[in-house]
């Protein structure tokens, strides 16, 4: 890359969006601070947990505050409630970035670009986002996924860059990764992914995932996957060859390693994410129970349980 990703003082990620929720949790810290269940004095309607993800990034550097959506969780409801209860400026959004198209990362789009309500600001993605027909092959049938629409994004107004490419958002403090390449022997994807092309049946390399990295300042890098697709040990591996940064100081995001056809490689993945050292492990969303369960058991001092309303805040 010709250039650099800028270090920033803070980074700050509240979680729209995850497939868990507990109001009762009470363990906030100097970086966890979870959605409380009331408003002032008075208690109030939960945060929605579904199976979906998205999140709202702060970063700081100097006296420059910058901020961007990644992905639009589930339903057309859930992210943009969220939003709303948690108070999240959303009028603030600057870029958007989608991590890959399927429907629990794209459902939300019309509901939170709605409340973001600019023009013109950059809408980030990888061109197979836009692939159809794209469906999970099940024993006896095929589920389809609804790809994200052109006319939508027309709607929302929002300036549609498409790339394959790493590419630099809000001021060079965010790298969108673009295409991930694939070298680990045992991150192979998802088996049952497939699509139609010109008549003809092709397994699917989901090649639209793609995650955001951010460096903070003296501390690292902060890694931020939709699903991982790729496999997330690919998608770190990547982020650290693109920046030219070795130390990783948090990865965030669904993992994708819930259900058997993953159960094989949960201990592949967690033994070369305790070789990567990163200071903060936070899987989300499809990581799955017993993934997360081993991650927490492995790594128990970087191991932090995410949930829908939890914010993150990271400092130099």
């Amino acid at each position: 890359m010709d250039k650099k990703l800028k270090p920033v003082n803070s980074i700050e990620i509240t979680t729209l969006q995850d497939n868990y929720i507990e109001i009762t949790a009470m363990d906030n810290t100097a970086i966890v601070t979870r959605a409380a269940p009331f408003s002032e004095d008075n208690l109030r309607m939960s945060v929605i947990a579904e199976h979906g993800f998205s999140v709202y990034v702060k970063t700081v550097y100097g006296d420059q505050s910058r901020s961007l959506l990644l992905d639009f969780g589930f339903s057309e409801i859930g992210a943009a409630y969220n939003a709303r209860v948690l108070g999240i400026e959303m009028d603030k959004v600057e870029a958007v970035v989608l991590s890959h198209g399927h429907n629990d990362h794209t459902g939300g789009f019309s509901t939170l670009t709605a409340l973001i309500n600019k023009k013109n600001i950059p809408f980030v993605v990888h061109p197979a986002v836009f692939r159809t027909p794209r469906y999970l092959k099940m024993p006896g049938r095929k589920v389809y996924f609804s790809p994200l629409d052109r006319t939508e994004i027309e709607k929302a107004g929002l300036k549609l860059i498409e790339s394959k490419s790493p590419f630099f958002l809000l001021d060079d403090t965010v790298l969108f990764l673009g295409e991930i390449p694939r070298r680990t022997d045992f991150e192979r994807g998802f088996p049952i992914a497939y699509y139609e092309d010109e008549g003809s049946e092709k397994w699917d390399p989901i090649e639209d995932d793609t995650s955001i990295v951010m460096h903070l300042e003296g501390k690292g890098l902060v890694v931020v996957s939709g699903c991982a697709h790729a496999g997330i040990v690919n998608t770190l591996l990547y982020a650290v060859e693109l920046t030219g940064v070795n130390k990783i100081h948090a990865v965030m995001g669904g993992f994708h390693l819930s259900g058997s056809l993953f159960e094989g490689i949960i201990g592949k993945t967690v033994e070369k994410l305790k070789e990567l050292q990163p200071d903060y492990v936070i899987p989300c969303h499809c990581t799955g129970r017993r993934a997360i369960l081993e991650i927490e058991k492995s790594m128990h001092d970087s191991f932090i349980l995410n949930m829908a309303g939890t914010r993150l805040t990271f400092r130099s």
